[in-house]
């Protein structure tokens, strides 16, 4: 049986380098629940190994990253119990959540190689890196708004830390990014052509390794940023710095069918912004009304805080949501026509969206009560 998850050593001096590779080509490397049941506790031993000085992770193959996550289980669940918390839902989101945690904090230098498709799920992983690494080849984008869930893996997070107006509008809109966009919405740190990758990992084995995690991931810093300066790939065309101003424009609003309402109606010839307000024409009504209520509860929040909402969030999209339709057009019967449960944003009352906000588990304690230890969870 194929390890969904390869897990390596490679020496770099009397140190060495844990790698993880995401297998399953066949899937573009979607995360399941045996990927992240594998890999965050390999995170937590090499977290407490002093002979791990960095963590590279990667995906198999040259198409993809990480494409998203393995969601047709979590369809087959809610399919048998509609309307009801199913555990496959409740324990593939909050294994997902802690994985994401877990990258978020670790303490060494852990490097995402983001080349090829990078997709929900696969932000997730990506993101907490603390070098995130594109190319040539990436294609990133959060297009829940398509299958009837909304931006999560830690998106209340990030997308609110992008510049003004660019979260609200890819979180509503799906749209995708390139290299070039990641670096200016501040969801990658490096870019460097996809055929350097060999040479970054001998680069990597050759570092004088320090002693500390804080200086380790200095010492990376400077030879990712040494080596893209080096680096001659030509950078994709931005499609998003160029639209910011227009972006601000179109989010402007001070309520959500505002700004929807300005995106849909928006008439500048731009293809990029044109297959945004497609995907958001065609794009699930509710997630419109969770992503602006999102980014606006979560401004203040901690990062652990906004897992526990995405939490909340995600279980009652499966519960009471359109998760199970969105899955069923795109994936089951593929035939990209979801009956969304309202035709449009301005149908939805503030009541149901509140219902979304609410925990589903009762007086149960919250999966995600003890995330912040998650690193010292010894499985």
């Amino acid at each position: 049986m194929q390890e969904v998850v390869l897990i390596e050593e490679i020496n770099a001096g009397d140190k060495v380098i844990g790698v993880a590779t995401l297998n399953s080509e066949k899937s573009l490397n979607a995360l399941s629940l045996a990927m992240a049941e594998k890999l965050l506790p390999q995170l937590q031993q090499w977290a407490n190994d002093e002979r791990v000085v960095c963590v590279w992770l990667q995906g198999a193959g040259e198409k993809a990253f990480c494409a998203g996550g393995d969601i047709v289980a979590m369809y087959k669940a809610m399919q048998a119990e509609p309307g009801k918390l199913v555990s496959e839902v409740e324990n593939f989101f909050t294994q997902e959540y802690q994985l994401d945690y877990a990258i978020q904090t670790f303490p060494k230098p852990l490097i995402c190689w983001a080349d090829g498709i990078v997709m929900g799920g696969g932000m997730g992983l990506m993101n907490g890196a603390s070098h995130r690494i594109v190319t040539d080849r990436s294609l990133l984008a959060m297009p829940e708004v398509s299958i009837g869930l909304y931006p999560d893996v830690g998106a209340t997070h990030f997308l609110n830390r992008m510049p003004a107006g660019c979260g609200l509008f890819l979180g509503m809109t799906g749209a995708p990014m390139n290299a070039n966009d990641a670096l200016f919405l501040k969801l990658a740190d490096h870019y460097l052509g996809h055929q350097h990758k060999t040479a970054v990992m001998d680069k990597l084995q050759q570092l004088t390794w320090g002693d500390t995690g804080a200086l380790n991931k200095e010492k990376v810093t400077d030879l990712l940023n040494q080596m893209a300066a080096d680096d001659l790939t030509d950078m994709p065309t931005p499609q998003v710095e160029p639209m910011h101003p227009h972006i601000q424009a179109l989010t402007a609003g001070n309520e959500v069918s505002e700004v929807v309402q300005a995106i849909l109606a928006d008439e500048l010839d731009d293809a990029w912004l044109s297959r945004a307000r497609r995907n958001l024409q065609k794009g699930c009504p509710m997630t419109a009304h969770i992503v602006w209520n999102q980014l606006q509860q979560g401004a203040g929040l901690s990062l652990a805080d906004c897992f526990r909402l995405e939490l909340t969030l995600s279980c009652n999209c499966a519960v009471r949501g359109d998760f199970a339709e969105g899955i069923r057009a795109l994936l089951i019967d593929k035939d990209k026509e979801p009956r969304w449960q309202h035709s449009s944003v301005s149908d939805i009352t503030a009541a149901e969206v509140d219902a979304f906000f609410l925990p589903p588990w009762g007086e149960r304690k919250h999966p995600l009560a003890d995330i912040e230890t998650v690193l010292s969870n010894q499985s």
